[in-house]
């Protein structure tokens, strides 16, 4: 796959639109910062080079639950649904937890197809927030042509750290995107519409 296409796909796929800023100082990373995303790199890896020969649902339980140690899904999900996510019920708040889990693994899985050599960096340094998270930064590396760059905002959750947000590019945020489009199928047709999307979605990831 061509470093243009990955791009493409990761952007696309992953839901990155919207650009945001943020004050941060930069530090030497901390290992107990860093470590998920390592890990996390590993997983990807390990998916890229199972490649499409491999079934979808084999790769998708080889990384579910590296993602789901990795990112703090609840947090990026109640961000996304906003205000509204109060008034919902628990079995609400159930329904949407499990599709948006099948979406974003099924996402990850669907970009992080194919391998051709690429490798991940992972910057020594992090960017401090004012709000205690760090954000880790890494480079997708093709064998030719440009890096791509993912920075990771990770915030310490029962003394662990997890990832809240995807930057892509540095600016790119994916929990911003997904604000947008989850409150506009909360107004259109509330949770039940809200989960039908994310299923959807998944479901033409898995088949793509």
């Amino acid at each position: 796959m061509s470093t243009t296409m990955l791009r493409r796909r990761v952007l696309a796929r992953l839901g990155l639109s919207f650009l945001v800023a943020s004050t941060a100082s930069v530090r030497a990373a901390d290992p107990a910062v860093t470590a998920p995303i390592q890990h996390l790199d590993d997983a990807l890896l390990g998916v890229m080079k199972a490649g499409r020969a491999v079934p979808f649902d084999h790769r998708f339980g080889q990384l579910a639950p590296i993602i789901d140690t990795v990112f703090d899904q609840s947090v990026i999900l109640e961000t996304s649904v906003g205000p509204t996510w109060n008034a919902l019920s628990a079995d609400q708040h159930s329904a949407l937890h499990t599709a948006f889990r099948r979406y974003t693994i099924a996402s990850y899985v669907s970009s992080f197809d194919a391998f051709t050599g690429q490798r991940f960096d992972i910057l020594p340094d992090t960017r401090a927030l004012p709000n205690n998270e760090q954000v880790v930064t890494t480079h997708i590396i093709p064998t030719s042509g440009e890096a791509h760059r993912l920075d990771y905002v990770m915030r310490q959750n029962a003394g662990a750290w997890q990832v809240v947000d995807v930057l892509a590019d540095g600016t790119i945020s994916r929990v911003a995107v997904q604000r947008s489009d989850f409150r506009r199928m909360l107004m259109q047709g509330g949770s039940a519409a809200l989960v039908a999307s994310l299923q959807s979605k998944a479901a033409q990831l898995a088949g793509s």
